[in-house]
């Protein structure tokens, strides 16, 4: 009995369907100019670690169980003594995801996580660096099905950065919402 490699369905569906479509819009030459997702960055800042040091272990929890992956502490950079912040102090938490957990993380984000957003009609699509990165805001943990409601002693948000080999916003625009974005209907 064969046993075949598991692959995550946005790989494939990235290979098989994503690279043409892309490559039809843009005209690529080659396949591997057309763009790619190349990482996932998940940022976390926790208020108040600075008095109490447990909610950066929660945080670092929460961010593990959402992405699968083992979160890591952010320190502070410098001393700002109006906040009591002393240089290397825990004040948040991150975590990079790549390969097979990044296209995990995307498709549940995608097919789970944001049609649980309250209200929710689509994530803006304004939010491209310019160098064809694209970040958005979560403004609650509670929304990932992995995280029980029940244990949250405080609902926080999280930053998520797409980070891709797009040269210019509109390729990674396209890219993503092949990938199955769910940005808004606006236009520019």
């Amino acid at each position: 009995m064969a046993t075949t490699k598991y692959s995550p369905r946005l790989k494939g569906k990235y290979k098989s369907e994503v690279v043409p479509a892309l490559q039809k819009r843009f005209s690529y030459k080659s396949v591997m100019q057309v763009p790619r997702l190349e990482k996932i960055a998940i940022n976390r800042g926790v208020n108040g670690a600075v008095n109490d040091k447990k909610l950066i272990d929660i945080a670092i929890d929460e961010l593990t169980t959402i992405t699968g992956q083992k979160a890591v502490a952010t320190n502070s950079k410098k001393d700002i003594s109006n906040f009591k912040l002393r240089k290397n102090m825990p004040i948040g938490t991150r975590v990079t995801l790549r390969g097979d957990k990044m296209y995990e993380f995307l498709d549940r984000l995608i097919a789970v996580a944001l049609p649980r957003v309250r209200d929710f009609k689509g994530v803006n699509e304004k939010s491209f660096d310019g160098r064809g990165n694209y970040t958005m805001g979560v403004t609650e943990q509670i929304i990932f099905p992995e995280i029980d409601i029940d244990k949250v002693n405080r609902i926080t948000g999280l930053d998520i950065t797409f980070v891709t080999t797009a040269q210019t916003d509109e390729e990674a625009y396209e890219l993503l919402k092949e990938l199955g974005m769910p940005f808004k209907n606006i236009k520019k």
